[in-house]
């Protein structure tokens, strides 16, 4: 089952390392099958210069993944980690993620080692619609609902957790047609 876990925003990768070590230390380092922060590539002009980076995909939360019935280990390494992190749950059940926002993730976010990043995608406008070239868009542009051409952002509305939330890809659209 996978997880989403809270922590502090900004903090992310120090949360993540920090959830491992208080789980190793207690005896819980089998709890996950992984824990990662889900990113996203930026490229982004500083002195003139692209530049290529990595942004949190959904600021203030890791994914967990572990088999349902360590659902409380994951909880009981997380109350052990010195920062603020926790399952999300609803009338105190830990909440997974719904099927259709695991496949979501698996298929726009590539795994690289113990992490999983969206990569950029490409493309351009055509008659007032985008038209994405090459990357992890490449047929969803329907997903898209704004863009930010000099950012090289799309911005995407999904569910996760059962609620509507905003995040962002990237995407840079190379010239436009017509």
């Amino acid at each position: 089952m996978w997880y989403a876990v809270q922590v502090e925003t900004g903090r992310e990768d120090a949360s993540r390392d920090l959830i491992e070590q208080a789980a190793r230390a207690a005896g819980l380092e089998g709890a996950f099958e992984e824990l990662f922060v889900p990113k996203r590539r930026t490229l982004s002009k500083r002195s003139g210069e692209l530049v290529e980076g990595e942004e949190p995909l959904f600021p203030g939360y890791l994914i967990a993944v572990a088999k349902p019935r360590d659902a409380e280990g994951v909880a009981a390494a997380l109350r052990r980690a010195p920062r603020f992190a926790r399952l999300l749950a609803y009338d105190g059940v830990f909440t997974p993620l719904a099927a259709d926002e695991v496949a979501w993730i698996c298929a726009f976010a590539r795994r690289e080692g113990p992490r999983r990043v969206v990569d950029m995608s490409e493309g351009h406008v055509e008659g007032g619609r985008v038209v994405v070239t090459s990357g992890p868009l490449v047929g969803r542009e329907g997903l898209i609902r704004k863009i930010d051409r000099r950012k090289r952002t799309a911005y995407l509305r999904l569910r996760i957790c059962g609620r509507e939330v905003e995040t962002k890809v990237g995407l840079s659209l190379v010239r436009k047609k017509g």
